[in-house]
């Protein structure tokens, strides 16, 4: 059975750092790429970041510089540090797994999911 669990959200203040985990078990980890998403309060989910599973990696526009998106295949895990954090960056944050390169960046297009981890942003 496959699983995705997140970790290492909370509160942080603006223009302050997290990091976020996630743990995988029941798959071949190192061949699968690895997406984080986030949903906002009533907005919908939207892509963030992926890495491949070579270390490849791509970003949306809206992180790109603030985020860095990693992995230790070893750990069977992947890291999201965030860095210089808005308030526009308050979201629940999710992991999914693809067994695609580039990934399909559409949360219903991955294959497992997590449940995700609440990253709150105060000013």
């Amino acid at each position: 059975q496959v699983q995705l669990v997140e970790s290492g959200g909370g509160l942080v203040q603006v223009g302050g750092s997290l990091r976020l985990f996630c743990a995988a078990s029941g798959l071949t980890f190192s061949s699968g790429a690895m997406d984080w998403f986030r949903q906002a309060p009533g907005k919908e989910r939207e892509f963030v970041a992926a890495i491949g599973w070579s270390g490849g990696t791509y970003y949306a526009d809206s992180v790109k510089g603030r985020f860095t998106v990693s992995r230790d295949n070893a750990k069977s895990t992947v890291y999201l540090q965030m860095n210089s954090l808005k308030p526009e960056d308050t979201a629940v944050y999710y992991c999914a797994a693809s067994r695609k390169w580039p990934t399909p960046l559409l949360w219903g297009a991955m294959d497992y999911w997590g449940k995700g981890t609440l990253v709150t942003v105060s000013s």
